[in-house]
C-alpha cells in the first residue's frame, strides 16, 4: 500500500465522529473562561472566590459554537439563500 493510504479509514472515522459530535451537542465550553463565564480570580482581602468581568468570546455564557456546526450552519444557510 502506498505510504499515507493506510491513515485515510481512521481520518474518516474521526471526521464523522466529530460530525456526529456536532450534531449532537453543537456547543462547547468556551476555551478562555473554561465555562465559567467570566474570569475568577481570588479577593486579596477575603481570599473568597470572585467573578470578574464576563468573557468577551462567549458573552459571558460559558459556551461557544463548535467550529464544525458554525461551518454546517454557514453551508446551510448559503444552500437556503441559493435554492429561494
Amino acid at each position: 500500500m502506498p505510504f499515507g493510504l493506510d491513515s485515510i479509514p481512521g481520518l474518516i472515522l474521526l471526521t464523522l465522529c466529530y460530525a456526529a459530535l456536532c450534531a449532537k451537542r453543537p456547543y462547547g465550553v468556551c476555551r478562555k473562561c473554561q465555562g465559567w463565564g467570566s474570569k475568577i480570580y481570588t479577593s486579596r482581602f477575603t481570599g473568597r472566590l470572585k467573578r470578574g468581568r464576563a468573557c468577551r468570546r462567549c458573552r459571558g455564557y460559558g459556551y461557544r459554537l463548535r467550529i464544525g456546526r458554525r461551518l454546517y450552519n454557514a453551508v446551510t444557510r448559503l444552500r437556503r439563500d441559493g435554492t429561494r
